[in-house]
């Protein structure tokens, strides 16, 4: 298992968490997303190394702003 951490802006609630949840588990690559907004982290594993471009486009889409941590 592949776990990429990243920074979420943005984020403030649960509803927040998991549209950014929703949004990341999509990829196909994807196996389990794991979202803070209290924190404003997110974990993201995979059976592969995750790319990191489509995670930041996919938390992008939900409204989010995201970096590699």
């Amino acid at each position: 298992m592949h776990t990429s951490e990243f920074v979420v802006q943005g984020m403030s609630c649960g509803g927040c968490e998991t549209s950014v949840r929703e949004a990341v588990s999509q990829l196909p690559e994807v196996t389990d997303v794991q979202v803070s907004a209290q924190s404003g982290r997110l974990a993201v594993t995979g059976q592969q190394p995750v790319d990191d471009a489509a995670v930041l486009a996919a938390v992008d889409a939900a409204g989010y702003r995201a970096s590699s941590v």
